[in-house]
């Protein structure tokens, strides 16, 4: 595989986890501070906040290696009137400023919550601008496997099931934090955060069975479309078939079979530490997973023409 090639892999992948978590983090603060208030709220979400900065800026540096000269990263937002790449430049920028100047305001708490909170969704609103702008790159009519209807629908279960297992994580991870620092906090803590994982176990089976769904379904649209999509749909089932395989075994095990086992020890309190080692195993593999579905994305792919 090319650097390029994975590059865009890490790129892609990246930037949609960093907005789908993004969203998701948002949601989470917003439920917990109407039902604990504020300051429950903050000391739920601001550390796991800060754990979205290194993976979007991991995600523009392998931005800068698929250009090939990170020179020409400039160039790349020239031409917004015709071009959804230089669009995905523009958007994808303008959501990494918002959310830094987010995490910034809130961290330092500058500015009232109002203005925090308008700042937090117009960022949020741009990352899935910025994911529609990506997915629509590659829905070109010399590429028949990448134009079709499944491209956004995979792009987005992306940012939203990896989005909300991540997020998951760094909220285990901050209770484990509150548990050392703050003991005085950690009965509600628990509660509040035994709450949320039951909700994002439910939203990743949810996002999962869209996963699954559309996967059969994109196959069997490529094997009746035209001799390149025919061509795509033989390599994904006979070349890549292994791959595609372990890609849905992988998602289902971690989204699927760990979600329900993470929703039924979130239920009852004293399972802290199972529910946690669960939630990063499910992260893991639903990682892998979709790591080698966007593999398969650009290994398989027949252009029509020169």
């Amino acid at each position: 595989m090319e650097v390029r090639q994975v590059a865009l892999i890490t790129f892609t992948i990246l930037t949609q986890m960093s907005v789908g978590a993004f969203l998701i983090l948002g949601l989470v603060h917003f439920f917990v501070a109407r039902k604990a208030g504020m300051e429950q709220a903050d000391r739920m979400s601001d550390r796991a906040l800060l754990a979205i900065g290194p993976v979007i800026v991991l995600a523009m540096i392998a931005s800068l290696f698929h250009l090939g000269n990170p020179l020409n990263a400039p160039r790349a937002v020239t031409n917004l009137g015709a071009s959804w790449l230089s669009r995905e430049v523009f958007f994808t920028v303008l959501f990494v400023v918002l959310g830094g100047v987010f995490a910034l305001m809130q961290w330092r708490k500058v500015a009232t919550l109002t203005v925090r909170n308008i700042v937090a969704w117009v960022a949020t609103v741009v990352g899935l601008v910025a994911v529609f702008s990506m997915s629509k790159i590659y829905m070109l009519e010399t590429q028949p496997a990448w134009n079709s209807w499944a491209t956004p629908v995979a792009f987005y279960a992306t940012a939203l099931l990896l989005g909300l297992l991540a997020m998951g994580a760094a909220l285990v991870a901050n209770y484990a934090y509150v548990q050392r620092q703050e003991p005085e906090c950690v009965a509600e803590q628990c509660t509040l955060l035994r709450e949320v994982v039951r909700w994002i176990a439910v939203t990743a089976v949810l996002v999962l069975g869209v996963e699954l769904v559309v996967a059969p379904i994109y196959l069997t649209t490529l094997s009746v479309g035209d001799v390149a999509a025919q061509e795509s749909a033989r390599m994904m089932v006979q070349d890549y078939g292994v791959l595609f395989t372990l890609r849905l075994v992988l998602a289902f095990i971690g989204a699927g079979v760990f979600g329900f086992f993470l929703y039924q020890n979130a239920i009852s309190a004293g399972r802290e530490k199972i529910m946690g080692n669960l939630i990063y195993a499910a992260f893991a593999l639903v990682l892998v997973a979709e790591v080698l579905g966007r593999f398969l994305f650009y290994a398989t792919h027949v252009q029509i023409g020169i």
